[in-house]
């Protein structure tokens, strides 16, 4: 584990709670995907705290194990009629205001490199910029959504820009875990998302905050 101050890891939890609302918030899951999120919220805190995600021999890496089911999870949202019948019931407002939690979630990758969990690269003193985002999300929900002053395409610029700033930290994150896959880090490497309660980053909030891009996009390309 980390030894690291407390407010890091209580930041990331009260973003973390905030991400789950929102999401709630935007697509008013039955009793059924609550039950599926919490039980998924569980899992992974359960295998974080067992130290399954810290054994970095073998292949496929294990935090695979973390990202694949919840990515497999939105493709089939995106391909099957089921999925896309449900997606479109989704409030674009809300998934909007959803990037907000990129600001504490930006803080705290800084204050977890201070700590040695993370490279600097993956930090806004690096090439992660995925901070504004978060910073320019409350605009645009304002803009768009409440005073309807933006654009269809300036909607659409600004998810497929800022998808861009999640995929770059996504990928960063990727090869900066220690494991076969590890390609750059190596003095100071991703160890902090194969911890708790860090984990729950790539297992949760990425992977909503991702669903967000994707599903406002969509709705964004095929609006009457």
């Amino acid at each position: 584990m980390l030894d690291s101050p407390l407010y890091i890891p209580l930041v990331f939890l009260l973003a973390l709670a905030s991400t789950i609302t929102l999401f709630l918030r935007a697509t008013k899951l039955n009793g059924r995907g609550i039950v599926i999120l919490i039980a998924w919220i569980a899992l992974q805190g359960g295998l974080a705290l067992s130290g399954f995600y810290e054994v970095t021999e073998g292949f496929p890496p294990r935090p695979v194990f973390a990202v694949l089911p919840p990515n497999l999870l939105i493709v089939w949202l995106l391909v099957s009629k089921q999925g896309r019948d449900m997606i479109d019931r989704w409030n674009p407002k809300w998934l909007t205001l959803i990037h907000v939690v990129r600001i504490p979630i930006e803080l705290v990758l800084y204050w977890l490199f201070l700590y040695k969990g993370i490279p600097e690269i993956m930090t806004f003193e690096g090439q992660n910029f995925d901070i504004l985002a978060g910073l320019t999300a409350p605009v645009v929900v304002w803009l768009g959504y409440y005073k309807q002053k933006m654009s269809r395409t300036l909607l659409l610029v600004w998810n497929l820009l800022c998808l861009g700033l999640l995929l770059n930290i996504v990928g960063t994150a990727i090869l900066a875990i220690p494991g076969p896959l590890q390609r750059i880090a190596f003095d100071q490497p991703n160890v902090a998302i194969t911890q708790f309660p860090y984990v729950w980053l790539a297992a949760i909030i990425v992977p909503i905050v991702f669903v967000a891009h994707l599903v406002t996009i969509r709705g964004l390309l095929y609006a009457k």
